[in-house]
C-alpha cells in the first residue's frame, strides 16, 4: 500500500476536477478523498496499490477537459493504517 496527499493548482476549481479524480480513483481502485481549497486549489489523499497511486497522480497532471494544471504537489504519508473504503468527495477546507 502507498498513501500520498497532493495539492494541485491552477485552473482546477469549476471545471468537474474533484468528480473525476474520483470517477479515476475508482476505476483505479484506490481510495481517500478530494476537496476544494479556498485558496483556489484542489487537495486529494489517495491510498492503494503503488502503481495505481502512481496512475492517479499522473492523472492529476492533467486533469479534465478544461482544466489547467499548473503544479501538483505530492507528499508521500507515513504510518496511516488500514485505508478506508472509497473515494468521497469532501468538503471545501
Amino acid at each position: 500500500m502507498r498513501t500520498v496527499t497532493m495539492t494541485v493548482s491552477g485552473l482546477v476549481q469549476g471545471v468537474g476536477f474533484r468528480f473525476s479524480l474520483r470517477a479515476e480513483a475508482e476505476r483505479l481502485g484506490v481510495h481517500g478523498w478530494v476537496r476544494n481549497r479556498r485558496d483556489g486549489s484542489v487537495e486529494a489523499l489517495v491510498t492503494g496499490d503503488p502503481d495505481a497511486v502512481e496512475s492517479v497522480i499522473a492523472w492529476a497532471h492533467e486533469g479534465p477537459p478544461g482544466a489547467r494544471v499548473d503544479d501538483v504537489d505530492v507528499d508521500v504519508v507515513e504510518g496511516t493504517g488500514e485505508p478506508a473504503s472509497g473515494f468521497e468527495i469532501r468538503a471545501t477546507a
